[in-house]
């Protein structure tokens, strides 16, 4: 079950020299205000798919009751140190069922990885599934629409060593409702450059797949355009807009 990117097992631990924790603030702000201006009645309890390493869970918890899920083990012991009263659990958001509903669920940062419509569809009914009537669920997404081929780049140095993060998007013409990120990582420490390589084959969908597959699903939606998060991350003139899906059970 669990993932084999390097980027979540094995060099899961340099996601705290390149992501400052404080940064998530504004952006899961907006995922909160979303979800309470939502929902019918006040939510408690939120199910957090593709959890990683909890950035986004130091916010969720001030205002509910969270539970992450993720497939990849490295993400997950981060998650686990950094917030111990969390329940963290192993899993798939494709094949998923806790047989419990939550006021919320929320998929911030990893729907990407649902590489194909059949796997979009699955993680998206497993979402309904575990959301209770009137519930609300929030989706990160890119649109084929808006997204472009883009180039980051991520830094932090402490404890005497260094990391850079080189990441490029690319929207391959020969494979549809896809794009590929590609990291290249340089780590520095003691004097020696270690360098490592990870490609991750992600999905991207039409904005009148997204609608189909809520609908289907039960769900309603709306939709908001979220920019600024990464830009300045961005190398070059790069545009990165983020679509929040925002669906109620019916």
């Amino acid at each position: 079950m669990a993932s084999t990117w390097i980027a979540y097992n094995d060099l899961a631990w340099t996601e705290d020299w390149v992501a400052d924790p404080a940064e998530y603030e504004d952006e899961v702000m907006v995922y909160v205000d979303l979800i309470k201006r939502t929902a019918s009645e006040p939510p408690s309890t939120l199910l957090h798919l593709g959890s990683g390493a909890g950035g986004h869970d130091r916010i969720f918890t001030r205002h509910f009751a969270v539970t992450g899920v993720d497939i990849s083990l490295g993400m997950l012991n981060k998650a686990r140190v950094a917030h111990p009263d969390v329940e963290y659990l192993e899993g798939d958001m494709r094949t998923l069922r806790l047989n419990r509903q939550f006021d919320a669920v929320v998929i911030p940062d990893s729907i990407d990885y649902m590489a194909s419509q059949h796997d979009l569809r699955l993680a998206i009914q497993t979402a309904a599934a575990h959301i209770k009537t009137n519930g609300v669920l929030l989706v990160v997404a890119k649109t084929e629409e808006t997204f472009q081929n883009n180039n980051f780049a991520y830094a932090g140095e402490k404890d005497g060593v260094h990391v850079t993060v080189l990441e490029n998007n690319y929207i391959n013409p020969f494979r549809s409702n896809t794009y590929e990120a590609t990291l290249v990582y340089l780590i520095r420490q003691q004097g020696e450059l270690a360098t490592h390589t990870d490609h991750h084959v992600l999905g991207l969908f039409s904005q009148a797949t997204w609608e189909e597959v809520f609908n289907d699903a039960g769900l309603t939606m709306q939709k908001t355009i979220l920019n600024g998060i990464y830009d300045k991350y961005l190398l070059g003139d790069g545009e990165y807009p983020l679509t929040l899906f925002v669906g109620q059970k019916a």
